[in-house]
């Protein structure tokens, strides 16, 4: 079951240049900056009420984040939503007839467990799924 909007992602080509617009113009806190190694992104999140803004960059020449900043450049990438049991929803998506870039989830930021939606399901918008460690 879909539980709220976890975060906004937003593509950008530097994190330490981006943070300033968030800080210095909308004054928002910058909780952290992780490397999440499974997908090749550096990470940085701003909480805002019960969900964050997180931008990412590429943290490696071959992230797949490199190809989509190439053709479509900085902005909103995807939005990712909670959810309870991960591996249950990616299933009953899979049976709905949702085309998954991810079959089994898959480690993310703050130990999260996440799958992707694939965006010619969802109407062009690539979804994250994600999971929160139990003990949050």
């Amino acid at each position: 079951m879909v539980k709220r909007i976890d975060h906004i992602a937003i593509a950008v080509n530097d994190i330490d240049e981006a943070v300033t617009f968030y800080t210095d113009v909308l004054k928002l806190d910058l909780s952290g900056v992780e490397v999440v190694t499974e997908q090749k992104t550096k990470v940085g999140f701003f909480k805002i009420g019960e969900s964050n803004i997180e931008l990412i960059q590429p943290a490696s020449d071959d992230s797949p984040l490199v190809k989509f900043l190439e053709t479509k450049g900085p902005g909103i990438h995807h939005i990712c939503l909670e959810v309870d049991d991960i591996q249950r929803e990616v299933e009953e998506l899979k049976k709905r007839g949702a085309r998954m870039i991810d079959e089994n989830p898959r480690p993310g930021a703050h130990n999260t467990r996440v799958a992707f939606i694939h965006p010619k399901s969802s109407g062009g918008v690539l979804i994250e799924l994600n999971q929160l460690p139990e003990d949050k």
